[in-house]
């Protein structure tokens, strides 16, 4: 058996512009089965080591900046191993506090151990046919650039007038275009108006009869009319390009960027659904609409009893992950618990390695790393304590802002452009929400320990984190593993936050008389408890359907809706029970019940009952007459007796005993006591010419009109 490590990471000073504590990250690598492999220029002159390594190890470079090098070296020299980058250089060593980064970077090193998923990819190919939407010569300008690499149509809008050019090497229409549907290879334009060219337009075009109604399909739309765009948030949606025909450089990217969409294309799956465990609708009610109302593209549409989520269509905002109370939708690049399990690695190991008061900082890789590079080379760096983690902001959800608290974060930033973009609003909400419960617990720092920093400005981000005051970790650190559903993680850190509550202030004791004299002890006023119940904003996950006991007949409609079990029936006996950490407060049971007697309460409650099952209400079962059979309530049979008693059918007490049996015996006793459920009230007797006469005819004599 060989002795050689399985990952070897190699962490190089950048030709020492940046200290490393080399016995600490030593004792980080070695606590995670991995071998510190230190160098001071590993890119040039001391890449031999690099090359040494390669076989079949798993190697680990804290250099992103070469790291297409190492790539190809690896590439050739037939490196069989996994190889991984991560960056210590601008996220710790490039700083003004470098010097005390050592923690931080046995944090980074030992979170970047932790594995990732592999990215689901969805397919999709475009062959290249293409809708040029335009309004001037600028549109034919456009095609043309295009007419060698792409299959063609231009569609005018017929407000300019436009000379045609001298050859018509793709087919030039007039129309508009009223809407539209699809992605990248499979669009769908609707168009009005739609006409011909006289092949003999001269100076302009002239157009033939218009029709409406028309539906254009292609592969790829350049818009360059200038009119409102097809799509919301268009600016994610694969194969829409848009520019405004005034602005010549951006009509020149759009056209670039054009030529290049023919082929097979490899996009992202950046969410998975379980249409299943989706409280969107029952039976024609609609309940949660979450997902629904917060989706910037369009990309979720609602079903018979689920959303339905288009792939072809997400951005991968994440803001349905984000608010799925269910967890019907979750993010996948990567998923929540993957991201949580680098952060729980990063704060714990932080503490193992000596570091103290850590600041969780996410942020994503379009907006948040340059900016974090441009502090590192152009400012004083990120503090030692702020420990940075790649993510979507958009698909935090509560679990993701809460559990770093637990795990021993002082605080927990999210950064974010300064023009908030499409699909920031559930964050936004989960921090409202994470807001009102460390409020409620009294565990609230001097800042809010959960907060969005909005910001362009790699200075202003520099100088709001060392601006946060220091404040003690919320509670001591806990270890629990991110397992199970964002729902199950925000409810496992919400147990390790709830403890370390602050009371409510109890009101003091009243002394006793001889204590007013000074005579023995003051009566000790016994410790408050932590608060139980925390009120919560609206759409929160958590919460009580509150069910009016008096009005509820125990139709048990609600429990046929309840997506999660949250209210059930007992098949034994008439019962109606609640588990209200099931309930996801999708309404389904409030818009469901007959009589609407049932509430919805938003809230956070931490007793035990919210963990066992409640019975709401329960009745004695009515049993049969005949068989002895429980079948339903004494009140639900009285309700319907009394409602039938005035109709014709139960005016005979016989009938109305019917509803005292089973649905069985009922079918007996309608089969035996000749009870026909067709028959009418008794019909009149049939009128004759003799009535209208006002006598018989004579027996023998011939009939007449008389």
């Amino acid at each position: 058996m060989s002795d050689a490590p399985k990952r070897l990471t190699f962490v190089c000073s950048c030709e020492d512009t940046m200290p490393l504590d080399g016995a600490r990250l030593a004792r980080a690598c070695a606590a995670r089965g991995s071998e510190l492999r230190p160098a001071e220029q590993l890119c040039r002159s001391q890449l031999p080591r690099f090359l040494a390594a390669l076989g079949e190890a798993d190697i680990s470079v804290a250099c992103t900046q070469e790291s297409p090098l190492f790539r190809q070296e690896a590439e050739e020299a037939g490196h069989r191993g996994a190889l991984d980058f991560l960056n210590i250089r601008e996220t710790a060593g490039w700083s003004d506090e470098a010097a005390q980064a050592g923690p931080k970077m046995a944090a980074l090193l030992a979170a970047a151990a932790v594995p990732m998923p592999p990215t689901p990819l969805l397919p999709l190919e475009s062959r290249g046919v293409t809708l040029v939407l335009g309004r001037d010569a600028t549109a034919l300008e456009a095609a043309a650039a295009l007419a060698e690499k792409l299959d063609l149509t231009v569609l005018l809008t017929g407000e300019e007038a436009v000379q045609p050019p001298r050859q018509a090497s793709f087919p030039v229409l007039r129309g508009r275009a009223r809407g539209a549907t699809g992605w990248l290879g499979s669009f769908a334009v609707a168009v009005d108006r739609v006409a011909a060219a006289a092949p003999s337009s001269r100076a302009s075009y002239r157009w033939g009869p218009g029709k409406d109604g028309t539906t254009s399909r292609c592969d790829v739309i350049l818009d360059l009319s200038g009119a409102a765009p097809l799509f919301p948030a268009h600016e994610v949606r694969l194969g829409y390009l848009r520019a405004d025909p005034a602005d010549p450089a951006a009509v020149a990217r759009a056209v670039a960027q054009a030529g290049e969409l023919v082929g097979q294309f490899d996009k992202p799956r950046f969410v998975q659904q379980d249409p299943a465990l989706c409280a969107h609708a029952r039976n024609r009610r609609t309940g949660c609409t979450r997902c629904l109302d917060l989706c910037p593209t369009g990309a979720i549409t609602p079903g018979k009893e689920s959303v339905v989520v288009s792939a072809e269509i997400c951005a991968g905002c994440g803001s349905c992950a984000a608010v799925c109370p269910t967890a019907s939708i979750t993010y996948a690049l990567p998923p929540a618990d993957a991201i949580l399990r680098r952060a729980r690695t990063l704060l714990l190991a932080y503490a193992e390695a000596g570091g103290a008061a850590p600041v969780l900082l996410l942020h994503d890789g379009t907006h948040g790393e340059p900016i974090l590079d441009a502090l590192a080379r152009h400012g004083d760096g990120l503090p030692a304590r702020v420990l940075p983690l790649r993510a979507e902001p958009g698909a935090l959800d509560l679990g993701a802002l809460l559990a770093p608290l637990a795990w021993g974060a002082e605080a927990v930033r999210v950064l974010l452009p300064a023009r908030r973009r499409h699909g920031t609003d559930g964050l936004l909400r989960n921090l409202d929400y994470a807001a009102a419960i460390l409020a409620g617990l009294g565990i609230e720092g001097a800042a809010p320990r959960a907060a969005a920093l909005e910001t362009d400005d790699p200075f202003a981000l520099g100088e709001a984190l060392r601006a946060l005051p220091a404040m003690p970790p919320a509670v001591p650190p806990a270890s629990f593993l991110p397992q199970g559903t964002p729902r199950e993680i925000a409810r496992a850190a919400l147990g390790a936050l709830h403890p370390a509550a602050v009371p409510e202030a109890a009101a003091p004791a009243r002394p006793g008389l001889l204590a007013a004299l000074g005579i023995g002890a003051a009566p000790v006023a016994p410790a408050p408890a932590p608060p139980e119940i925390l009120p919560l904003p609206e759409l929160a996950p958590f919460g009580l359907a509150r069910v009016a006991a008096e009005g509820c007949t125990l139709c048990l409609a609600c429990t046929t809706v309840c997506p999660t079990g949250a209210l059930a029936a007992n098949p034994d006996t008439p019962q109606l029970s609640f588990l209200e950490d099931a309930c996801v407060q999708c309404g389904l049971c409030a818009k469901t019940c007959p009589e609407s007697v049932i509430t919805l309460e938003p809230r956070l409650n931490f007793s035990p009952e919210a963990s066992r099952r409640v019975v709401v209400k329960e009745e004695e079962p009515v049993h049969c007459t005949r068989c002895a059979k429980p079948f339903g309530t004494r009140a639900s049979v009285e309700r319907v007796k009394n409602k039938l008693r005035a109709h014709w059918m139960f005016a005979d007490p016989a009938r109305l005993a019917v509803l005292d049996l089973c649905e069985n015996c009922r079918v007996f006793a309608a089969t035996d006591g000749g009870i026909d459920p067709y028959a009418g009230a008794t019909r009149p007797a049939p009128r004759t010419a003799a009535d209208y006469h006002g006598a018989a005819d004579t027996p023998g004599e011939p009939r007449g009109r008389g």
